[in-house]
């Protein structure tokens, strides 16, 4: 029996917007194996965003089962999700989101905060994901003193560093030039290859779609088949 990295059954997502309901995802199944690199695609509005979201454990589904590396997060507390969150998914984002005034090596060892590893230990760890992205020399820069190539490097450090079950890109490429955008997708296939973690990423480029084993499209909150 494959034990799935991503188990999701039957979820929806309806929001309330005023006296009107939304339906972002209608009873949506997916499951991913441990080391697959899938990315999701569709048009605005299809559903993109929230799948991320549910699957990353930034939100909850309205209804329907959710387990992550065969644990059941639909209805954990908030508290619950932001321990699984933390421990268990890595995000990199289109915009960086790093903090300007600290250094990579400081933004890399975020999560190791929350996860109160001690202070040597964090630094040594946040160094060794720093040398694994091929920025071993570049830990006491701040983010402006970086290209967005490199920033984006830093934030898959920082998204490495819990060594988490799941990786979610979410547009990696979509601030970067075109040689950037290779590069990082370069690195992330190299990171998969050695450490086996499985990569979801959020896409609208069929160029990066191809580099991945698997697409799931989305359309008006469901799977097109």
């Amino acid at each position: 029996m494959t034990k799935w990295v991503v188990d999701a059954e039957n979820i929806t997502k309806v929001y309330q917007m005023g006296e009107v309901e939304v339906h972002a995802l209608r009873g949506l199944s997916v499951k991913i194996a441990p080391g697959e690199i899938v990315s999701i695609m569709g048009p605005s509005g299809s559903g993109k965003s929230t799948l991320m979201n549910i699957l990353g454990c930034l939100d909850r589904p309205t209804s329907g089962k959710y387990s992550l590396n065969g644990e059941s997060v639909a209805t954990l507390t908030d508290d619950q999700l932001a321990e699984i969150r933390n421990r268990g998914v890595g995000f990199v984002f289109q915009s960086f989101n790093l903090l300007p005034r600290a250094t990579a090596l400081a933004n890399v060892e975020l999560p190791l905060r929350y996860a109160e590893l001690n202070g040597r230990n964090r630094k040594q760890v946040a160094k060794q994901a720093l040398e694994a992205v091929g920025l071993g020399d570049r830990i006491r820069h701040r983010p402006n003193e970086l290209s967005g190539g490199e920033q984006q490097r830093v934030a898959i450090a920082r998204a490495l560093v819990n060594d988490p079950a799941i990786i979610m890109a979410d547009e990696p490429s979509g601030n970067l030039d075109t040689k950037a955008g290779d590069e990082i997708m370069n690195l992330l296939r190299n990171l998969n290859k050695e450490r086996g973690t499985t990569l979801i990423i959020v896409t609208h480029d069929p160029e990066i779609a191809a580099h991945t084993d698997r697409v799931i499209s989305l359309r008006d909150g469901r799977i097109e088949e």
